[in-house]
């Protein structure tokens, strides 16, 4: 069974982020490119909320059997198999895990375009991937 302190501890970090990087993303394009704190905020805030939805998935796929896992990855396929999320957030998903490790591995040669895109249309997704996990509470 999940134990709830352990998804409660993650949401409400996840909830601080997304609260930081909603204020990131007020800025335009050339106010955020301009100020590397705010680029670099972003990216590691990113990678933080990213990184929590990872521990809270991998969490409730442990103690609730839903089967075996190596990669963020599998656990999107698990709990697509369950019902928990469709297709659509699935994929998006998807491209969140690919885009966290893009943050870690790829520092140097990140496109802070992208970031700056991804603060204006995809924070909805993590937050639909929050409610999902506080479902488990």
């Amino acid at each position: 069974m999940t134990r709830p302190e352990i998804l409660r501890r993650r949401l409400s970090h996840l909830e601080a982020y997304l609260r930081i990087l909603r204020d990131l993303s007020r800025y335009t394009l050339e106010e955020f490119l301009e100020s590397p704190e705010r680029y670099g905020a972003a990216e590691r805030f990113l990678q933080l909320a990213i990184g929590a939805l990872t521990d809270m998935a991998a969490h409730v796929a442990a103690d609730e059997g839903l089967g075996p896992f190596e990669r963020a990855r599998d656990l999107v396929d698990l709990f697509l198999a369950q019902g928990y999320v469709d297709e659509v957030l699935a994929e998006r998903w998807r491209r969140m895990i690919g885009f966290r490790n893009l943050l870690v591995h790829e520092y140097l040669d990140i496109d802070r375009r992208i970031v700056h895109r991804v603060l204006r249309e995809n924070l909805q997704d993590l937050e639909a991937l929050g409610g999902i996990f506080a479902r488990f509470l």
